[in-house]
């Protein structure tokens, strides 16, 4: 069995008006107000690596915890229209990240908290020498 790729799912996402979250979630979540880890769903782009972890039960609060890997040298585009419906946040957790937002390079390390503007391409790229491990939340709306 094959899985698509995040440029594929995001693309899909934007058609239906939702985020990348939202349509994992509701592809492999059942309702409920705890979800443990073992019952988050995990998903894996084949192209990059890139492992993403939605950390928040499928309810219906406006409010959404992803926790992302993203390997050493890997690098993820994400176009203006994924953003569209949604206000975003990245913590780094660890390693480090450079995020393109639009012309604007974000070079992030451990701790540093970035608020995202208005809707633009954006780029996730963790320069290594080891893994980005960061959280994005996310509000829809």
């Amino acid at each position: 069995m094959t899985s698509p790729t995040a440029a594929l799912l995001v693309r899909i996402a934007s058609a239906f008006g939702m985020t990348l979250s939202t349509l994992i979630a509701r592809a492999e979540m059942q309702g409920g107000g705890v979800c443990r880890k073992d019952e988050q769903p995990v998903w894996q782009d084949p192209a990059t690596g890139y492992v993403r972890r939605h950390l928040s039960p499928a309810t219906q609060m406006p409010l959404e915890l992803i926790r992302v890997s993203l390997p050493a040298g890997a690098e993820v585009d994400f176009p203006a229209a994924s953003y569209a419906f949604i206000k975003q946040q990245i913590w780094l957790i660890g390693g480090r990240l450079d995020f393109t937002e639009g012309d604007v390079v974000h070079r992030l390390e451990p701790g540093d908290c970035l608020a995202l503007g208005a809707p633009s391409d954006c780029t996730f790229h963790a320069p290594g020498p080891e893994a980005a491990e960061y959280l994005v939340a996310l509000v829809r709306g």
